[in-house]
């Protein structure tokens, strides 16, 4: 007996399938009714992988403008695809598909953070999802701050508290801001650090403060550490990265034991004796670069926290208040102008594609980092 392809079992077709590439697998797709039926297999959706690969990659094969008008492939890939693809992909090239207003709401807030529902108002959520999805493009693109008068963000103050703070669109400068903020802390002198926490499809969420050794223990802010560096996670723990499909709900209930300083343990050690649990990051859905948020990703672009323990920064503690905020990204964010290590510090905010910036609100805040809800004392 001829042992074919056709004559393996289907999760083993479908596996075959997953790994030709998008235009490839359109032609096996159409090559006989057994492996169109497989094809179209919403179950066993061998589109998936090479969707992801293209997603993953930036650069996405001609086939992909036109997948919605094929009936091999299952609706659900379109919610991967309008939740990772790039902006001009999907404003200028991409057939979008006809799906339901409940799939459009899972596609915006998987894309968007919390803070841009203010904008849908009372329009759809497909209308909402492509007048946003413009609204970041033309500002990734452009100095326009007409549709967004005012940015805000939010500050983590070393006393416990939180403040969510604004300022004219056109003045937003988060280096003068933060900058202000350490000369009212008379901590001027010493440098500004930039962290970039996650990365997400169309804006990605940095951190600026002061690395310092302290004298004493009064101007060490323990909520800066616990948002970049969560209580518990380590960068030598071995997570794989799930595929975008498999996190529309995905969890995990990986429990780590946490390892506190000295410094950390003398403010509050009660604040850590509960072992935390963390989920990853659905939505808004991290960009492959942070998969595991808030879990460590071992990407080479997870830089929230170098080193660990006693050596964690060189030894040195966030000092006075931290700012947060969203920085929208274009085609030359990840283009490198800035001396110094990619992705961390001045490299972050320094250079063309990082001058436009989207408000940062509490619920933002709580959407990437629910840990912070029970640390932070006081809301201003």
């Amino acid at each position: 007996m001829t042992l074919t392809l056709e004559s393996l079992p289907v999760e083993l077709i479908a596996a075959v399938m997953e790994e030709l590439d998008l235009e490839s697998l359109v032609t096996v797709s159409y090559l006989s009714h057994r492996l169109h039926d497989i094809a179209s297999d919403s179950s066993l959706n061998p589109w998936r992988r090479p969707i992801v690969r293209n997603l993953s990659l930036g650069t996405y094969e001609d086939c992909m403008k036109h997948l919605s008008v094929r009936s091999t492939v299952p609706r659900q890939n379109w919610i991967e695809i309008l939740s990772m693809a790039k902006p001009p992909f999907l404003l200028f090239d991409a057939t979008l598909p006809n799906i339901k207003e409940a799939e459009w709401k899972e596609c915006f807030q998987r894309r968007f953070l919390p803070g841009w529902q203010k904008w849908k108002r009372d329009s759809s959520w497909r209308e909402a999802y492509k007048k946003i999805l413009y609204r970041v493009w033309h500002r990734g693109q452009t100095t326009c701050t007409s549709d967004e008068a005012w940015t805000k963000y939010v500050v983590l103050n070393r006393n416990g508290s939180a403040n969510e703070l604004e300022v004219t669109s056109r003045n937003f400068n988060p280096l003068a801001i933060i900058h202000d903020m350490k000369l009212q802390s008379n901590l001027a002198h010493l440098e500004t650090h930039v962290r970039l926490v996650v990365q997400l499809a169309d804006v990605r969420v940095i951190a600026l403060g002061v690395l310092n050794n302290p004298k004493g223990a009064f101007t060490i802010n323990h909520n800066a550490r616990a948002f970049l560096h969560p209580p518990g996670i380590e960068s030598t723990l071995e997570v794989d990265p799930e595929p975008l499909s498999s996190r529309t709900s995905g969890h995990t209930t990986d429990r780590h034991s946490h390892r506190a300083s000295s410094d950390l343990t003398s403010h509050s050690s009660s604040a850590f004796k509960a072992q935390p649990v963390y989920e990853r990051l659905t939505h808004p859905l991290p960009f492959l670069s942070h998969a595991n948020y808030p879990l460590f990703t071992p990407s080479g672009e997870d830089k929230r926290w170098f080193g660990s323990g006693a050596l964690e920064e060189d030894g040195r503690l966030w000092v006075g208040p931290l700012m947060l905020t969203a920085q929208i990204t274009g085609p030359q964010t990840s283009i490198q102008w800035a001396d110094g290590p990619s992705l961390q510090d001045l490299d972050l905010v320094l250079g063309f594609g990082r001058n436009q910036y989207s408000s940062f609100t509490w619920a933002d805040l709580t959407a990437i980092a629910p840990w912070m809800d029970e640390r932070i004392t006081k809301k201003n």
